[in-house]
Parts: C-alpha cells; sequence; structure tokens
C-alpha cells in the first residue's frame, strides 16, 4: 500500500545509510551525493508496484557506485516516485526529483549532488538539475522531446550514455538534446554504447562502470593513480564508450 493511501506524508527520498567501515560512515566527511532516478511509462497515476523492475534496474548502478575507489566517500540514494508516468505537463516524477533533492540537503548538508537517471527518470533529473547544488546529470537512455528545455543547464554538466539501437527512446534526440544544451551553456558528452539497447542489460557492465566513472568525474573526484584520462573529452559529439575503456579496471572494483 502506498503511503497516500495509507495517509502518510510521501518520503521522496530513500538514503540508507553508508556501510559500516566505509569513508563516509568512519568519518562523516561525504564528498558528495549521488540520487538514482529510475524509468517508468509516459503516462500512469498508479504508484510503483511493489516488484518494481525498473528500481531493480538501477541496484546495479548504486553497487558500482558504492564499489569505486573514487566514489567510496559518496552517499548513494534513490528518488522514489509516487506514479509510475511522466503524465504530461504535470511531470509528476520531477516534482519528486525536487523534494528529493530539499530532502537530501535536510538530511547531510549541502553537499554536490550527480542525479543518474534512465528514460523517464533521466528526463526528471535533467529537468531538476537546476537545484542549488547540483553539478550534472548522468543520463541512461534518456527520454528527450524535441520541445525538452535546455537553459536551466547552464553551469550545469550533462553527460548522456545510448545505444542507437534502442527502440524505446531516441538517440538521435539526445545528441541534439546534447547540442542544445551545449549552446545554452552546458558542459556536455554523448557516448554511443555498443549494446544494451533501452534495458541496458547486454553489455550492462560497462554501462554500472561508465557510470559511476562519470558521477565521479561530474564530482571533480581525483583517479586512482595510474588511472589514464579518456581521449575524448567534452562535446555532444557522440563519442564511442571504447574511449572511455582506458584505465576503468583502476576505477571500479569487483561487485
Amino acid at each position: 500500500m502506498s503511503d497516500r493511501r495509507r495517509g502518510v506524508p510521501h518520503r521522496a527520498l530513500d538514503l540508507p545509510e553508508p556501510q559500516v567501515g566505509s569513508v563516509a560512515s568512519t568519518d562523516g566527511g561525504a564528498a558528495g551525493v549521488v540520487l538514482l532516478l529510475h524509468g517508468g511509462r509516459a503516462d500512469s497515476f498508479a504508484p510503483p508496484p511493489a516488484l518494481n523492475l525498473a528500481g531493480l534496474r538501477m541496484r546495479p548502478f548504486a553497487r558500482a557506485l558504492r564499489g569505486s575507489t573514487r566514489t567510496a566517500n559518496v552517499l548513494v540514494g534513490s528518488v522514489r516516485f509516487r506514479m509510475r508516468g511522466w503524465n504530461g505537463e504535470r511531470a509528476d516524477p520531477v516534482g519528486d526529483a525536487r523534494q528529493a533533492l530539499a530532502e537530501a540537503e535536510e538530511a547531510v548538508g549541502p553537499l554536490p549532488v550527480v542525479l543518474l537517471g534512465h528514460s523517464m527518470g533521466a528526463r526528471a533529473a535533467l529537468r531538476a538539475a537546476d537545484g542549488g547544488h547540483v553539478r550534472g546529470v548522468v543520463a541512461l537512455a534518456p527520454w528527450c522531446p524535441p520541445d525538452e528545455p535546455v537553459s536551466h543547464l547552464a553551469g550545469r554538466t550533462v553527460i548522456a550514455l545510448h545505444d542507437e539501437a534502442d527502440a524505446m527512446t531516441s538517440a538521435a534526440g539526445t545528441w541534439t538534446y546534447l547540442r542544445r544544451a551545449e549552446e545554452a551553456g552546458a558542459r556536455v558528452r554523448g557516448v554511443r554504447m555498443p549494446t544494451g539497447r533501452h534495458t541496458m542489460l547486454r553489455g550492462a557492465g560497462l554501462w554500472h562502470r561508465l557510470a559511476a566513472r562519470f558521477a565521479a568525474e561530474i564530482l571533480d573526484l581525483p583517479a586512482p593513480p595510474g588511472a589514464s584520462a579518456p581521449r575524448a573529452e567534452w562535446g555532444a559529439g557522440p563519442t564511442d564508450a571504447a574511449e572511455f575503456r582506458t584505465g576503468m579496471g583502476r576505477d571500479v572494483r569487483p561487485f
């Protein structure tokens, strides 16, 4: 039963306590926050189901972040959506994302934030990226309609990963969105993924590792010793994901 049906105020943030022994748990000095936003539907006023496959798909991204040597001192949470759908002009997930940002600041203070979203969740992350402490967005197979606003992204970083074989959301639309965002003053990077389509299941490990690496980059966290910088840097591109493989094995521990 949803919080709304029980009469309990909706809490949009799920921010677990840091694992015992982690840097964040031992000294309390977290370097930032990454919030995960899962996918959904264009239209649905129903709450996410108890077995929420879209939410479950984001768990390996959380594990990659917690297992990365670069993001060991980063808090990882999730946004709880009240409804499964975007629902037209209502843009319901955006309100939830903004509420989660406010709850995160209340819980841990004004730490820098990265929003990491998939599909509808990526669209919500991009809309909510004007939040005061948001440094940027890692958008996975994002839903980017032609009229999606970009002016609020000035000064933010937007990195989008998309497989051009995705039949659910348009990679071409993503690259166009990035070009528009760059013109509006955002720092952008487009990454063409070799496999995964919309679910990001085939070649999943690469999606997970790159997402963790790019979140660390947006937070300006130092690379581990011996890890080389990618040959391709900034721009809508897109750039093939292979350009970012070098040195990645030292970024992320097995999980």
